[in-house]
Order: structure tokens, then sequence, then C-alpha cells
């Protein structure tokens, strides 16, 4: 399923070449992006892919958007954000989407680690639970009582099980497990932090289940060589002017690990 078809960038210039996130697409040939069912967005730092799906995030208003404030008197975030464009994808019937689906998110590196965080602190774990809730809709009534259910004790419990029986890594993989659920557009920002290279392996084969058998669209900044190696995705090269689609294979980062690699092969020939 594509419920997020094309993002069309702001192409206005401003006088201060300096304003964010102006400044980051200003040398851009490219303005438009087409999106499939898991599309990446590879670069090196600074390139503008953490940038590119907050902005997305803002413009499609989705749970774990990040809002911008400039130094500047103006709002420039905020006004680059409006100024962007984008169309939705087309449903099983062929007819166009009307709407993102609700439990779409954006979901960040630094997400994870709060949500580890948090499992490793008892001290917090409650309040966390509570507060997921109440981001989920519950009224003071409905958490009253939840404070004071077996339900939550019982999921404390799990997550302090969790805490001694598993690695950060394994923990990432639990939280991807909970938040991915069918239906829904998922913007990922470096998902890979904190994950071995066998676990970003699994990560990316769960998503690529997603995008094929779960109705899921996935939107994915990262430049690990296993997962642009594993995903079933259209590439997109931030580094490049054009915004240039490309093979996992052609892509900067995977290259310098290859030849890393091949120069010492003979240590492991041995």
């Amino acid at each position: 399923m594509i419920y997020l078809s094309t993002l069309k960038l702001s192409d206005r210039t401003v006088s201060n070449p300096n304003i964010y996130p102006y400044n980051i697409f200003t040398n851009k040939n490219e303005k438009c992006l087409v999106f499939d069912k898991i599309t990446i967005l590879y670069g090196n730092n600074a390139c503008g892919k953490s940038s590119l799906l907050n902005i997305i995030a803002n413009k499609l208003d989705l749970i774990g958007k990040e809002e911008v404030i400039n130094n500047q008197t103006e709002p420039y975030f905020k006004r680059f954000v409006e100024e962007c464009t984008y169309g939705l994808g087309e449903n099983e019937m062929g007819k166009v989407q009307q709407n993102i689906p609700e439990n779409s998110r954006y979901v960040k590196s630094e997400d994870i680690m709060y949500e580890i965080k948090k499992i490793q602190q008892e001290t917090i774990l409650k309040e966390g639970y509570i507060y997921e809730h109440a981001k989920k809709g519950y009224n003071k009534e409905q958490l009253e009582i939840l404070k004071h259910s077996q339900k939550m004790d019982q999921q404390i419990e799990r997550i302090k099980f969790g805490q001694e029986k598993y690695s950060n890594g394994e923990m990432s993989l639990q939280i991807f497990d909970d938040w991915l659920r069918t239906d829904a557009l998922y913007l990922l920002d470096e998902p890979e932090v904190s994950l071995s290279p066998q676990n970003q392996v699994l990560l990316a084969q769960q998503i690529n289940f997603g995008a094929r058998l779960m109705n899921n669209q996935y939107i994915i900044a990262t430049h690990s060589p296993f997962m642009l190696g594993t995903l079933d995705a259209k590439i997109y090269n931030l580094d490049s002017k054009d915004f240039d689609v490309c093979r996992w294979n052609e892509l900067e980062n995977v290259k310098y690990f290859y030849n890393f690699f091949q120069k010492r092969r003979d240590e492991f020939d041995k």
C-alpha cells in the first residue's frame, strides 16, 4: 500500500543562504520525490535526510513530529513546511487515498533509545506507561483507573523481565515490533542504531514483510549497508544534486565497507 505518493519541496529562495531548512536544499536541481512501498533516503551526515523526514512528519502532522523553532523572528521551518506539497497514493481499488492513516508515525533513533532508557529505570516505568496511554487519547478518568489496574502491573513486570533478559539491541527489536502495526505509514530515522548487523538484517526483513503483507509503507533514512542490502526499496541518494535513484551497491558508504574488507581479505582466508 502506498499512502504518500509524492512530496514536492519548497522552491522558494531566501535572501539569507544559511536559513534552515532552506539552506539544505538550495543546491538541489530536483525538488520532487516519488515514494514506493519502501523508500530509503541515503546520504552522509548533514545531507538532510533526517530533516526531510521531519518535514514530511510535520506536513502530515504525524505522531512523533518535531517542531523546529528558528532563532530568527520569522518561523522559517513552519513556512518551509507550508510551502511543500504532497500527493496521496491509491488504494487497492485504484482510488486516491483520502488521508494518511491515524496510527502512522515518525520514529527517530533517539525515541528508541529513550524507550530503552525508560525500561532501564524502574522508578519512571509507571509514569512512562501512563504517559504513553495519555498520548493514545485516554482521558483523566481512564488514566486513573489504569494506574490501579492489574493490566498495568502485569505490563510493568513484563518490561522489568525484558530489562533483565534482553540486550539493548533485542529491546530495540521488541519496541519496533510493538510500534510497527498494520495499515500505516512509518518514517524511520536510522532505525539501525544500537542494532548488531544480524539484528539490522532481521529488522529489514520485518519491514519487507510489513510492506508486502501488512499494508504498510515505509520511508527510511539510513546509511547502513546491511539495511540497504536487505530492504526491497527504492533508494534516493541525497548526496546527489538530482536526488538520484541508485542501487545499494552503487552507494559510497557501501563501497567503503566493500573496499575495507577487500583490503583485509587475506586475513579471512587464513
